[in-house]
């Protein structure tokens, strides 16, 4: 399963080891973020997920948008973007937290 999950930087931090050794660190708030439309290749011409993060007033979002959240049964979001995964992991409505990430998992990171 590939995992994917949007956030926003919060700032920067460090964190000292054991060995007294300082290493800087990003702090960012990931999740929750929902999935609001599948993408196939049938349809579409490839495969992705639409998902949607970070939290909007109803009147700033406008007609189209709120469409497709009201067709995905989700509370409108700010931001709304697509990932290329593996869509069979993933159904329209569900919400994708923090915790699908294990600790020693390797991570990618876009900005």
């Amino acid at each position: 399963m590939n995992k994917a999950i949007i956030g926003k930087k919060l700032g920067m931090s460090q964190i000292f080891t054991p060995d007294g050794k300082v290493i800087p660190v990003t702090v960012v708030e990931a999740g929750p973020c929902a999935v609001v439309q599948i993408k196939t290749v049938e349809n579409d011409g490839y495969e992705a997920i639409k998902v949607a993060y970070g939290v909007v007033k109803e009147r700033n979002v406008s007609k189209p948008m709120a469409g497709q959240f009201k067709k995905a049964g989700v509370a409108a979001k700010r931001y709304l973007r697509e990932l290329k995964l593996n869509v069979a992991d993933y159904t329209v409505g569900q919400e994708i937290k923090c915790s699908i990430f294990s600790e020693g998992d390797h991570v990618d990171v876009q900005g």
